[in-house]
Protein backbone atom coordinates (compact mmCIF):
# COMPACT_ATOMS: atom_id res chain seq x y z
CA UNK A 1 0.00 0.00 0.00
CA UNK A 2 1.39 3.39 -0.93
CA UNK A 3 2.01 6.17 1.53
CA UNK A 4 -0.97 8.23 0.39
CA UNK A 5 -3.30 5.29 0.97
CA UNK A 6 -1.99 4.41 4.41
CA UNK A 7 -1.89 7.90 5.90
CA UNK A 8 -5.66 8.38 5.92
CA UNK A 9 -6.30 6.21 9.00
CA UNK A 10 -9.89 5.46 10.00
CA UNK A 11 -11.27 8.85 8.92
CA UNK A 12 -14.10 8.44 6.36
CA UNK A 13 -12.95 9.02 2.82
CA UNK A 14 -16.13 10.98 2.18
CA UNK A 15 -18.82 12.29 4.52
CA UNK A 16 -21.86 14.24 3.31
CA UNK A 17 -24.50 15.35 5.80
CA UNK A 18 -27.87 16.76 4.68
CA UNK A 19 -26.14 18.13 1.60
CA UNK A 20 -28.19 20.57 -0.46
CA UNK A 21 -27.25 22.58 -3.54
CA UNK A 22 -29.64 24.86 -5.37
CA UNK A 23 -29.16 27.20 -8.31
CA UNK A 24 -31.01 30.42 -9.02
CA UNK A 25 -32.58 30.73 -12.46
CA UNK A 26 -35.02 33.12 -14.11
CA UNK A 27 -37.82 30.78 -13.15
CA UNK A 28 -36.74 30.52 -9.52
CA UNK A 29 -34.48 28.24 -7.52
CA UNK A 30 -33.70 24.79 -8.91
CA UNK A 31 -32.68 22.18 -6.34
CA UNK A 32 -30.00 19.92 -7.80
CA UNK A 33 -29.07 18.07 -4.59
CA UNK A 34 -31.73 17.69 -1.94
CA UNK A 35 -30.64 16.45 1.48
CA UNK A 36 -28.06 13.81 0.55
CA UNK A 37 -26.46 11.84 3.39
CA UNK A 38 -23.55 9.65 2.35
CA UNK A 39 -20.53 8.17 4.15
CA UNK A 40 -17.84 6.34 2.19
CA UNK A 41 -15.16 4.44 4.07
CA UNK A 42 -11.55 4.08 2.87
CA UNK A 43 -11.17 1.31 0.30
CA UNK A 44 -14.80 1.27 -0.81
CA UNK A 45 -15.77 1.31 -4.48
CA UNK A 46 -19.05 3.20 -4.77
CA UNK A 47 -21.17 3.83 -7.85
CA UNK A 48 -23.50 6.82 -8.05
CA UNK A 49 -26.16 5.65 -10.45
CA UNK A 50 -29.06 7.66 -11.77
CA UNK A 51 -30.60 9.42 -14.76
CA UNK A 52 -29.36 12.73 -16.12
CA UNK A 53 -30.49 15.44 -13.74
CA UNK A 54 -30.40 13.10 -10.73
CA UNK A 55 -27.78 15.22 -8.93
CA UNK A 56 -24.75 12.96 -9.41
CA UNK A 57 -22.46 15.50 -11.07
CA UNK A 58 -23.43 18.33 -8.71
CA UNK A 59 -22.71 16.06 -5.74
CA UNK A 60 -19.27 15.25 -7.14
CA UNK A 61 -18.64 18.96 -7.83
CA UNK A 62 -19.17 19.60 -4.12
CA UNK A 63 -16.83 16.72 -3.21
CA UNK A 64 -14.13 18.22 -5.45
CA UNK A 65 -14.58 21.74 -4.11
CA UNK A 66 -15.77 23.04 -7.48
CA UNK A 67 -18.95 24.38 -5.91
CA UNK A 68 -20.05 25.00 -2.33
CA UNK A 69 -23.16 23.50 -0.75
CA UNK A 70 -26.14 25.74 -0.18
CA UNK A 71 -26.52 23.98 3.17
CA UNK A 72 -25.26 20.86 4.88
CA UNK A 73 -21.65 19.75 5.19
CA UNK A 74 -19.06 17.92 3.10
CA UNK A 75 -15.81 16.46 4.46
CA UNK A 76 -13.22 14.62 2.38
CA UNK A 77 -10.65 12.57 4.31
CA UNK A 78 -11.32 14.71 7.36
CA UNK A 79 -10.77 18.00 5.52
CA UNK A 80 -12.76 20.48 3.54
CA UNK A 81 -13.10 19.40 -0.10
CA UNK A 82 -10.77 22.13 -1.36
CA UNK A 83 -8.27 21.37 1.39
CA UNK A 84 -8.19 17.69 0.46
CA UNK A 85 -7.71 18.51 -3.23
CA UNK A 86 -4.90 20.99 -2.48
CA UNK A 87 -3.16 18.34 -0.36
CA UNK A 88 -3.15 15.91 -3.31
CA UNK A 89 -5.45 13.45 -1.53
CA UNK A 90 -8.05 13.49 -4.31
CA UNK A 91 -7.73 12.74 -8.01
CA UNK A 92 -10.57 13.31 -10.46
CA UNK A 93 -11.63 12.32 -13.95
CA UNK A 94 -14.27 14.69 -15.30
CA UNK A 95 -16.16 14.44 -18.55
CA UNK A 96 -14.52 17.37 -20.32
CA UNK A 97 -11.82 20.03 -19.99
CA UNK A 98 -8.35 20.19 -18.53
CA UNK A 99 -6.20 19.23 -21.55
CA UNK A 100 -4.08 21.45 -23.78
CA UNK A 101 -4.35 20.19 -27.38
CA UNK A 102 -0.89 21.38 -28.47
CA UNK A 103 1.00 19.33 -25.87
CA UNK A 104 1.90 15.67 -26.16
CA UNK A 105 0.39 13.24 -23.68
CA UNK A 106 3.62 13.02 -21.66
CA UNK A 107 4.10 16.80 -21.74
CA UNK A 108 0.57 17.15 -20.42
CA UNK A 109 1.33 14.90 -17.47
CA UNK A 110 4.64 16.67 -16.79
CA UNK A 111 2.84 20.02 -16.84
CA UNK A 112 0.15 18.80 -14.44
CA UNK A 113 2.70 17.09 -12.20
CA UNK A 114 4.20 20.53 -11.55
CA UNK A 115 1.02 21.28 -9.60
CA UNK A 116 2.07 18.62 -7.06
CA UNK A 117 5.41 19.81 -5.61
CA UNK A 118 5.46 17.02 -3.03
CA UNK A 119 5.89 14.16 -5.52
CA UNK A 120 8.45 11.78 -4.03
CA UNK A 121 10.08 10.67 -7.26
CA UNK A 122 9.92 13.86 -9.29
CA UNK A 123 7.70 14.88 -12.20
CA UNK A 124 9.22 12.56 -14.78
CA UNK A 125 8.90 9.45 -12.66
CA UNK A 126 5.31 10.32 -11.69
CA UNK A 127 4.33 10.95 -15.33
CA UNK A 128 5.91 7.72 -16.59
CA UNK A 129 4.37 5.70 -13.75
CA UNK A 130 0.90 7.09 -14.53
CA UNK A 131 1.34 6.34 -18.24
CA UNK A 132 2.20 2.72 -17.53
CA UNK A 133 -0.43 2.18 -14.84
CA UNK A 134 -3.20 3.40 -17.13
CA UNK A 135 -1.94 1.50 -20.18
CA UNK A 136 -1.25 4.53 -22.41
CA UNK A 137 2.53 4.53 -22.51
CA UNK A 138 2.27 4.07 -26.28
CA UNK A 139 0.54 7.46 -26.49
CA UNK A 140 3.31 9.36 -24.67
CA UNK A 141 4.58 11.20 -27.75
CA UNK A 142 1.21 11.84 -29.40
CA UNK A 143 -0.31 15.31 -29.28
CA UNK A 144 -3.52 15.52 -27.31
CA UNK A 145 -5.28 16.96 -30.36
CA UNK A 146 -4.53 13.71 -32.22
CA UNK A 147 -6.03 11.53 -29.49
CA UNK A 148 -9.57 10.19 -29.74
CA UNK A 149 -12.19 11.14 -27.17
CA UNK A 150 -11.70 7.84 -25.37
CA UNK A 151 -7.90 8.25 -25.38
CA UNK A 152 -8.23 11.77 -23.97
CA UNK A 153 -10.39 10.38 -21.18
CA UNK A 154 -7.64 7.90 -20.34
CA UNK A 155 -5.13 10.77 -20.28
CA UNK A 156 -7.37 12.47 -17.70
CA UNK A 157 -7.32 9.25 -15.70
CA UNK A 158 -3.52 9.16 -15.79
CA UNK A 159 -3.48 12.78 -14.60
CA UNK A 160 -5.79 11.86 -11.73
CA UNK A 161 -3.23 9.29 -10.47
CA UNK A 162 -0.18 11.56 -10.61
CA UNK A 163 -0.19 12.42 -6.90
CA UNK A 164 -1.09 8.86 -5.86
CA UNK A 165 -4.38 10.04 -4.30
CA UNK A 166 -6.27 8.19 -1.59
CA UNK A 167 -9.61 8.99 -3.24
CA UNK A 168 -10.38 8.91 -6.96
CA UNK A 169 -13.58 10.60 -8.14
CA UNK A 170 -14.85 9.71 -11.61
CA UNK A 171 -17.72 11.43 -13.43
CA UNK A 172 -18.92 9.27 -16.34
CA UNK A 173 -15.31 8.07 -16.77
CA UNK A 174 -15.85 5.87 -19.83
CA UNK A 175 -17.84 8.38 -21.87
CA UNK A 176 -16.51 8.33 -25.43
CA UNK A 177 -14.74 4.99 -25.04
CA UNK A 178 -15.51 1.95 -27.17
CA UNK A 179 -16.25 -1.40 -25.55
CA UNK A 180 -12.61 -2.54 -25.64
CA UNK A 181 -11.33 0.70 -24.12
CA UNK A 182 -13.98 0.57 -21.40
CA UNK A 183 -12.94 -2.95 -20.50
CA UNK A 184 -9.26 -1.92 -20.29
CA UNK A 185 -10.15 1.11 -18.19
CA UNK A 186 -12.03 -0.98 -15.63
CA UNK A 187 -9.23 -3.54 -15.51
CA UNK A 188 -6.94 -0.72 -14.38
CA UNK A 189 -9.52 0.52 -11.88
CA UNK A 190 -9.85 -3.00 -10.45
CA UNK A 191 -6.11 -2.96 -9.79
CA UNK A 192 -6.26 0.47 -8.15
CA UNK A 193 -9.17 -0.57 -5.93
CA UNK A 194 -7.41 -3.81 -4.99
CA UNK A 195 -4.50 -1.69 -3.73
CA UNK A 196 -6.88 -0.04 -1.26
CA UNK A 197 -7.69 3.15 -3.13
CA UNK A 198 -11.18 4.57 -2.55
CA UNK A 199 -13.15 5.00 -5.76
CA UNK A 200 -16.40 6.94 -6.19
CA UNK A 201 -17.78 7.04 -9.72
CA UNK A 202 -20.91 8.36 -11.38
CA UNK A 203 -22.22 6.40 -14.31
CA UNK A 204 -25.33 5.78 -16.38
CA UNK A 205 -23.99 2.40 -17.52
CA UNK A 206 -25.90 -0.07 -15.36
CA UNK A 207 -23.54 -2.90 -16.23
CA UNK A 208 -20.55 -0.89 -14.94
CA UNK A 209 -22.14 -0.34 -11.57
CA UNK A 210 -23.14 -3.99 -11.33
CA UNK A 211 -19.78 -5.37 -12.43
CA UNK A 212 -17.40 -3.03 -10.62
CA UNK A 213 -19.03 -1.38 -7.60
CA UNK A 214 -19.33 -3.24 -4.32
CA UNK A 215 -21.79 -0.54 -3.22
CA UNK A 216 -24.39 1.29 -5.28
CA UNK A 217 -26.10 4.58 -4.48
CA UNK A 218 -29.17 5.20 -6.63
CA UNK A 219 -30.08 8.87 -7.08
CA UNK A 220 -33.15 10.51 -8.60
CA UNK A 221 -34.49 14.04 -8.30
CA UNK A 222 -31.47 15.11 -6.25
CA UNK A 223 -32.10 12.51 -3.57
CA UNK A 224 -30.72 9.11 -2.61
CA UNK A 225 -33.43 6.51 -3.20
CA UNK A 226 -31.35 3.44 -2.35
CA UNK A 227 -27.92 2.85 -0.85
CA UNK A 228 -26.21 -0.40 -0.04
CA UNK A 229 -24.14 -3.30 -1.36
CA UNK A 230 -25.10 -3.75 -5.00
CA UNK A 231 -26.57 -7.21 -4.50
CA UNK A 232 -28.67 -5.94 -1.58
CA UNK A 233 -29.99 -2.99 -3.59
CA UNK A 234 -31.24 -5.54 -6.10
CA UNK A 235 -32.70 -7.76 -3.39
CA UNK A 236 -34.42 -4.94 -1.48
CA UNK A 237 -36.10 -3.67 -4.61
CA UNK A 238 -36.91 -6.97 -6.24
CA UNK A 239 -36.63 -9.87 -3.85
CA UNK A 240 -35.73 -13.11 -5.60
CA UNK A 241 -37.60 -15.27 -8.06
CA UNK A 242 -38.24 -18.90 -7.16
CA UNK A 243 -39.38 -21.13 -10.04
CA UNK A 244 -40.36 -24.79 -9.81
CA UNK A 245 -42.16 -27.45 -11.81
CA UNK A 246 -45.11 -28.93 -9.88
CA UNK A 247 -48.25 -30.95 -10.77
CA UNK A 248 -50.62 -28.25 -9.42
CA UNK A 249 -49.11 -24.72 -9.64
CA UNK A 250 -52.17 -23.01 -8.09
CA UNK A 251 -52.08 -25.22 -5.02
CA UNK A 252 -48.32 -24.77 -4.78
CA UNK A 253 -48.76 -20.98 -4.87
CA UNK A 254 -51.08 -21.11 -1.86
CA UNK A 255 -48.53 -23.20 0.07
CA UNK A 256 -45.64 -20.88 -0.83
CA UNK A 257 -47.59 -17.73 0.05
CA UNK A 258 -48.47 -19.14 3.47
CA UNK A 259 -44.87 -20.22 4.17
CA UNK A 260 -43.40 -16.87 3.14
CA UNK A 261 -45.98 -14.95 5.19
CA UNK A 262 -45.23 -17.12 8.25
CA UNK A 263 -41.53 -16.25 7.84
CA UNK A 264 -42.42 -12.53 7.84
CA UNK A 265 -42.04 -12.02 4.11
CA UNK A 266 -44.35 -11.45 1.17
CA UNK A 267 -45.03 -12.71 -2.33
CA UNK A 268 -44.51 -9.75 -4.67
CA UNK A 269 -45.54 -11.36 -7.94
CA UNK A 270 -46.59 -14.81 -9.08
CA UNK A 271 -47.02 -16.55 -12.41
CA UNK A 272 -48.61 -19.96 -12.91
CA UNK A 273 -48.48 -21.90 -16.13
CA UNK A 274 -48.92 -25.49 -17.20
CA UNK A 275 -46.92 -27.39 -14.61
CA UNK A 276 -44.75 -24.40 -13.65
CA UNK A 277 -44.85 -21.84 -10.81
CA UNK A 278 -42.75 -18.67 -10.62
CA UNK A 279 -42.94 -16.39 -7.58
CA UNK A 280 -41.00 -13.22 -6.76
CA UNK A 281 -40.66 -13.15 -2.97
CA UNK A 282 -38.91 -11.17 -0.26
CA UNK A 283 -37.80 -14.41 1.46
CA UNK A 284 -36.57 -16.90 -1.11
CA UNK A 285 -35.31 -19.37 1.53
CA UNK A 286 -38.80 -19.85 2.95
CA UNK A 287 -40.26 -20.21 -0.54
CA UNK A 288 -37.64 -22.74 -1.61
CA UNK A 289 -38.17 -24.87 1.51
CA UNK A 290 -41.91 -24.85 0.91
CA UNK A 291 -41.74 -25.94 -2.72
CA UNK A 292 -39.15 -28.63 -2.05
CA UNK A 293 -41.59 -30.23 0.41
CA UNK A 294 -44.31 -30.45 -2.23
CA UNK A 295 -44.96 -33.88 -3.83
CA UNK A 296 -43.62 -34.05 -7.38
CA UNK A 297 -41.67 -30.77 -7.21
CA UNK A 298 -38.57 -30.64 -9.44
CA UNK A 299 -36.39 -28.29 -11.51
CA UNK A 300 -36.09 -25.69 -8.73
CA UNK A 301 -34.51 -22.39 -9.77
CA UNK A 302 -33.71 -19.34 -7.60
CA UNK A 303 -32.49 -16.15 -9.26
CA UNK A 304 -31.93 -12.52 -8.34
CA UNK A 305 -33.17 -9.56 -10.36
CA UNK A 306 -30.73 -7.36 -12.22
CA UNK A 307 -29.61 -3.89 -11.16
CA UNK A 308 -31.45 -2.59 -14.22
CA UNK A 309 -34.69 -4.04 -12.86
CA UNK A 310 -34.05 -2.34 -9.52
CA UNK A 311 -33.33 0.93 -11.29
CA UNK A 312 -36.67 0.82 -13.08
CA UNK A 313 -38.59 0.07 -9.90
CA UNK A 314 -36.85 2.68 -7.76
CA UNK A 315 -36.74 5.58 -10.21
CA UNK A 316 -39.72 4.82 -12.41
CA UNK A 317 -37.57 5.03 -15.55
CA UNK A 318 -36.86 2.37 -18.16
CA UNK A 319 -33.28 3.62 -18.62
CA UNK A 320 -30.95 6.25 -17.16
CA UNK A 321 -31.98 9.10 -19.46
CA UNK A 322 -33.22 12.63 -18.71
CA UNK A 323 -35.96 12.94 -16.15
CA UNK A 324 -38.00 15.62 -14.51
CA UNK A 325 -37.28 16.21 -10.80
CA UNK A 326 -39.55 14.47 -8.35
CA UNK A 327 -40.27 11.30 -10.33
CA UNK A 328 -38.38 9.00 -7.98
CA UNK A 329 -40.07 6.20 -6.11
CA UNK A 330 -38.26 6.53 -2.76
CA UNK A 331 -36.93 3.57 -0.84
CA UNK A 332 -35.41 4.44 2.56
CA UNK A 333 -31.64 4.47 2.24
CA UNK A 334 -29.89 1.75 4.19
CA UNK A 335 -26.71 -0.23 4.01
CA UNK A 336 -28.45 -3.44 5.00
CA UNK A 337 -31.43 -5.29 3.68
CA UNK A 338 -34.65 -4.89 5.67
CA UNK A 339 -35.25 -7.66 8.19
CA UNK A 340 -38.80 -6.84 9.27
CA UNK A 341 -42.00 -7.48 7.42
CA UNK A 342 -43.93 -4.57 5.94
CA UNK A 343 -46.71 -3.21 8.15
CA UNK A 344 -49.25 -3.76 5.40
CA UNK A 345 -49.28 -6.72 3.07
CA UNK A 346 -48.36 -5.68 -0.47
CA UNK A 347 -50.67 -6.42 -3.35
CA UNK A 348 -49.71 -9.65 -5.07
CA UNK A 349 -49.95 -9.85 -8.83
CA UNK A 350 -50.82 -13.25 -10.26
CA UNK A 351 -50.30 -13.87 -13.98
CA UNK A 352 -51.47 -16.85 -15.93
Amino acid sequence: MTASLSRTGAVPALELRDLRRSFRTRDGDVVAVDGVDLVVQPGEVVALLGPNGAGKTTTLDVVLGLTSPTSGTARVLGRSPRGAVRAGLVGAVLQTGGLLPSLTVRETLLYLAACHPGLSGGRGEAADDALHRTGIAHLAGRRVSRCSGGEQQRVRFAAALLADPALVVLDEPTAGMDVHARREFWDVMHAEAAAGRTVVFATHYLEEAEAFADRTVLMAGGRVVADGPTHEVRARALGRTVAVSVPDPDAALAVVAAAVAEAGGAVLHARTDAGRLEVRVSDSDAAARAVLALPGAHDLEVRAGSLEDAFVLLTGRAEPGPEAPGTARPLPASTTAPTTAPTAAPTMEVSR
